[in-house]
């Protein structure tokens, strides 16, 4: 299942449809561009604590998933506490497999 929502996301970073790093996600989700965040589970609190406010504040899904370094090498990148997926469909596809 991880490796599904995983390759997702790697899939849709390709097609510029994911932002990643703290500030990207949260200005996506204050801008109402975001669908989904994915914030990791081994973030700090106060990383978590952030998207969960901001989302639910903003009502975006927000899910904890997999750890930093997953997501990074996922997204082809370094470790990255966050993504932000910035198309309602594919964001809807994500979570399809998230639930």
């Amino acid at each position: 299942m991880r490796d599904k929502v995983l390759s997702l996301l790697g899939l849709f970073r390709k097609s510029g449809k994911v932002v990643s790093g703290e500030f990207s996600c949260e200005k996506a989700v204050k801008e109402k561009k975001a669908y989904l965040v994915i914030v990791a589970e081994d973030a700090s609190d106060n990383t978590r604590k952030l998207f969960s406010d901001k989302c639910r504040s903003y009502d975006v899904p927000c899910f904890i998933y997999g750890t930093k370094s997953s997501l990074g090498k996922a997204l082809g990148v370094a470790e990255r506490a966050s993504a932000a997926v910035l198309d309602e469909g594919m964001a809807k596809a994500v979570i399809s497999k998230l639930l």
